[in-house]
């Protein structure tokens, strides 16, 4: 079968593995495709944080090609991005498409005729343009997520992600705000803003402002705008306007999600971090002063090269010290081309025990917020009848009359008790 006679087909679809902004480039991908009238094709787009994903990618498009024998399946993303040869080396995929390329509608446009490079992938180092052109994606009806921010200029010893998105670029504020105003006009509540190295933002742009001036000139300038949230911050690059706006706008949701990664002063320094283990502690302890009521959560490895029983029991302390609650672990995986990969690597299954003790450490951490929450008001963001986010970004079940309440709603009830990952909330009586 042709080229062309497989976009005559059924609907486009994509596959998305990794992070929320792969998710929600998807989405832009999707539109690109069905625009393009691209049918009977299977986008899948990559994810390079760990060897464990971009083998579950693999195994992904051989499942798609056994099932859809007749599918024009596309390989993009990250891992695709990184290593097009192998992926082109698979007789499963008809194309690869750089993560440049993939956000293009002219790619789409192309991809079903014949004259199509097998292999479309750029130098991603190379891009300069600012990110404008990537809008925000919706999760349900309760929020949606825009991108500020793309790439990265930090090389840490462990990731392969800025050989996979490229330098930093930001989007102009006033996109920002026209993103935003569309987004709340068309009824969502609370927005997101996220970026592969969300607190680098202005570094690219005229003027070099900073994260927190973007968000202090986004919440005047769009009034209506109820909630907004950050996505992970570099405690080593907070702004003292972001500061002041955790303080004083409540707005600004009490959650704070941090890029930590380790709690071992050599570790950071081996990760090649721009933080220390006193930093870390520093913040969570001013964030929590200006606004006492405020959620952590972090990024936490376990197992990084080198690690000893006692750098790592210094990042388990950290939890504590820190008062972690909402912890991302994951077991450490070597990248090649990396430099972390030719250190000493330490045994998997030691990763992977570590790994284990962190995320025991992070669910108690969890249990012991949600049970201090009990007799609690919180507004709640209803993501399906029944179940929300409050504005800690904990989880909640909704009983009673505002069980029905629609996706979207905001509604406030009283916590009436916890489990190990949830509150249960009602109307006040």
């Amino acid at each position: 079968m042709s080229d062309a006679d497989r976009t005559d087909a059924a609907e486009p679809e994509v596959v998305s593995f990794g992070c929320r902004l792969n998710a929600y480039e998807s989405q832009t991908m999707l539109r690109h495709a069905r625009d393009a009238g691209l049918g009977n094709a299977v986008i899948v787009n990559t994810c390079a944080v760990t060897a464990e994903a971009e083998r579950q990618a693999r195994q992904t498009i051989r499942r798609i090609r056994r099932e859809r024998p007749d599918a024009l399946i596309i390989a993009t993303g990250c891992a695709a991005q990184t290593n097009p040869a192998a992926f082109a080396a698979m007789p499963e995929v008809d194309r690869v498409v750089g993560n440049a390329e993939k956000m293009e509608p002219a790619t789409f446009l192309a991809l079903g005729g014949a004259r199509h490079p097998r292999v479309a992938v750029g130098d991603i180092g190379a891009v300069r343009e600012t990110a404008s052109h990537l809008v925000g994606g919706f999760e349900g009806r309760a929020r949606a997520f825009v991108q500020v921010q793309q790439g990265c200029d930090h090389r840490c010893t462990f990731c392969i992600i800025p050989y996979g998105r490229g330098p930093s670029r930001s989007v102009p504020i006033g996109d920002i705000v026209r993103e935003a105003r569309s987004l709340i006009e068309a009824g969502i509540p609370e927005l997101v803003l996220s970026g592969v190295d969300l607190t680098a933002f202005g570094t690219d742009l005229p003027g070099r402002p900073t994260l927190g001036q973007m968000v202090k000139r986004l919440l005047a300038l769009v009034p209506e705008l109820m909630r907004l949230r950050l996505s992970s911050l570099d405690v080593s690059e907070v702004d003292d306007d972001l500061m002041r706006l955790i303080a004083e706008e409540p707005r600004l949701m009490p959650h704070l999600h941090l890029s930590l990664q380790a709690g071992d002063d050599m570790i950071l320094k081996r990760m090649k971090r721009r933080h220390s283990r006193a930093q870390s502690v520093a913040f969570a302890a001013e964030a929590r002063r200006l606004r006492p009521d405020v959620v952590l959560g972090a990024d936490l490895i376990a197992g990084f090269p080198t690690e000893t029983e006692a750098m790592f029991a210094n990042t388990m302390a950290l939890i504590d010290d820190c008062g972690l609650t909402h912890l991302h672990v994951f077991p450490y995986s070597s990248r090649s081309g990396t430099p972390a990969a030719k250190m000493p690597q330490l045994p998997g299954d030691v990763r992977r025990e570590r790994a284990g003790r962190l995320r025991a450490a992070g669910a108690a951490a969890l249990a012991r917020t949600l049970a201090g929450r009990i007799g609690s008001y919180e507004a709640v963001v209803v993501e399906k009848p029944g179940f929300g986010r409050t504005a800690h970004y904990l989880s909640a079940r909704i009983d009673g009359a505002l069980a029905d309440a629609p996706a979207g709603a905001v509604v406030t009830a009283r916590t009436q008790a916890s489990d190990a990952e949830t509150l249960r909330v009602a109307a006040a009586a």
